[in-house]
C-alpha cells in the first residue's frame, strides 16, 4: 500500500495533528511504564525539527463519550515532559475554544497535547462532525497509532480524508516491519504461534497457513491440536469443542504445502506452580493425572533447526506456561536461538502481542529481534490479513 511519511510532507509552520497511542499505564497519578511515550518520541522530534508544530491527539482509557476526571491526559502531561525533555502545553479540550485557543498561542518549538479524544462520543462512532471539528484546528494529519489503526475512530480514519495525511515514524516503522514479515517476505517464512485459546486465533492460523512455510504452534493451542490427532493429553488445558476445527487447519496447511510443528516431546506436572515435580515424556506418553505445561528439548531442537534454514520469523504468543519456572525452558531457548539468528543478520524477525513480549522480554532476546510491535490488537489483525481502517485511510 502506497502510504506518505512525515518526509514526504512540508511541515514547515505547519499546525500537525498527530495521532499518538499514550494509553499507558498509571498508578496512584504516576505513569508507571513509559514505552508507548518513549515510542512516539521520534515523530515528535521530527515534526519539531521540520518546523512544524506538533498538536497530539490521543485517548486514554474507555471513558464512552463522557468527561471522566480520572481519564484525563493531564496525567500522562509530566512523563510526556520528561521523556521529550521539554514543557508540554495542556489544552482541556480536544475541540472547541480550548484546543483554538491553545492552537492559537503555538510558536515553532511548542509541543500540544490536547484533553481525551474520547471525551466525545463522535471519536469511536467516527462522526463526520467531529473529525471536521478536529480537522479544524490543523493542516496536516500524521498518524503515529498503529496500536489504534484496527479502530474506525475520528481521530484515526476520518481525520485522514479531511487533511494532508501521513504515517508518523512509528507507524511507518510498524508497517515496513509487517510488510516484511507477510507482505513481500523473505522464503523461507516460520510463525511461531501459541498461547491458551484456538478459538481464538481462527483466524490467524487461517491466514497463516496459506502464507508460512512453517508454522509451530505451542502453548494449551498445541494441545487441543494433540487431542484432535488422538493423543491422550491427561488433565492439561485444552479445547476439545474445537477438534474438528483443529483438523480443517491441519487439512489447509497440509493442502497449501505448510508444515504444521506440534509439540513432539512435553514437560508435564501434577500442579501448575513454581517449582513443581516434572518430567519429560514422549507426546503421546503424558499420564492421566498430568498436565501438558510446556514444549520439551527435543521439540525445541526441531523449532531451532526450522529457525536456522528460515529467512523470515513472525512470532505470537509462548510455546508453554513461561510466566512460571522451570516451564518458561522452552519459549526462552527458542526466543534465544532466533534472537542469535536475527542479531547475525541470518533471520528477519516480527513479534507482537501482550503475552509474547513479555516472553521474549523474560528470555532476554526482545532486544535482537528486528521488530517488537506493542500494538496489540492491531497486529493480530494485520497477521489475519484484515484491514486495518488507519493504515487504509492513509492509503486513500
Amino acid at each position: 500500500m502506497a502510504w506518505k511519511t512525515l518526509d514526504d510532507m512540508d511541515l514547515d509552520g505547519m499546525v500537525v495533528l498527530t495521532r499518538v497511542d499514550i494509553n499507558v499505564p498509571v498508578e496512584n497519578g504516576q505513569v508507571t511504564d513509559d514505552t508507548r511515550i518513549q515510542r512516539i518520541l521520534p515523530t515528535i522530534r521530527d515534526i519539531l525539527d521540520a518546523g512544524g508544530k506538533p498538536v497530539l491527539l490521543a485517548h486514554f482509557g474507555r471513558p464512552k463519550g463522557q468527561r471522566v476526571p480520572d481519564m484525563s491526559l493531564s496525567v500522562v502531561r509530566p512523563a510526556l515532559e520528561a521523556a521529550l525533555g521539554c514543557p508540554v502545553k495542556f489544552a482541556e479540550d480536544c475541540i472547541g475554544g480550548p484546543a483554538k485557543k491553545a492552537v492559537a498561542g503555538l510558536e515553532k518549538g511548542d509541543v500540544l497535547l490536547l484533553e481525551n479524544t474520547r471525551f466525545h462520543e463522535g471519536e469511536t462512532k467516527n462522526d463526520g462532525g467531529f473529525a471536521a471539528s478536529l480537522a479544524a484546528l490543523g493542516n496536516v494529519y500524521c498518524n503515529d497509532a498503529f496500536s489504534a489503526a484496527h479502530r474506525a475512530h475520528a481521530s484515526t480514519a476520518g481525520l485522514a480524508h479531511l487533511l494532508p495525511a501521513c504515517a508518523g515514524r512509528l507507524m511507518q516503522a510498524e508497517l515496513s516491519a509487517l510488510e516484511a514479515a507477510l507482505g513481500d517476505p523473505e522464503r523461507p517464512v516460520v510463525a511461531v504461534v501459541g498461547g491458551a485459546k484456538v478459538s481464538t486465533k481462527l483466524d490467524l492460523l487461517g491466514n497463516l497457513v496459506k502464507r508460512v512455510d512453517h508454522l509451530v504452534i505451542g502453548g494449551g493451542m498445541a494441545n487441543t491440536f494433540l487431542a484432535a490427532r488422538g493423543i491422550e493429553i491427561g488433565t492439561s488445558l485444552a479445547e476439545h469443542d474445537m477438534a474438528d476445527t483443529a483438523r480443517e487447519i491441519l487439512e489447509k496447511a497440509d493442502a497449501a504445502g505448510c508444515e504444521i510443528i506440534l509439540p513432539s516431546d512435553v514437560v508435564v506436572a501434577r500442579e501448575f506452580a513454581a517449582g513443581a515435580a516434572h518430567e519429560t515424556v514422549a507426546v503421546d506418553a503424558c499420564p492421566a493425572d498430568a498436565m501438558i505445561l510446556d514444549a520439551g528439548p527435543e521439540t525445541v531442537a526441531r523449532i531451532t533447526a526450522v529457525f536456522e534454514t528460515a529467512r523470515t520469523l513472525i512470532w505470537n504468543g509462548p510455546l508453554g506456561a513461561f510466566e512460571i519456572e522451570p516451564f518458561d525452558a522452552a519459549t526462552n531457548a527458542a526466543a534465544k536461538a532466533a534472537a542469535e539468528l536475527s542479531a547475525a543478520g541470518r533471520l528477519t524477525s516480527v513479534a507482537g502481542g501482550g503475552d509474547t513480549v513479555a516472553a521474549l522480554n523474560k528470555a532476554d532476546a526482545a532486544k535482537d529481534f528486528t521488530y517488537i510491535s506493542t500494538a496489540g490488537g492491531a497486529f493480530l489483525e494485520w497477521m489475519e490479513g484484515k484491514e486495518l481502517p488507519g493504515v487504509a485511510a492513509l492509503g486513500d
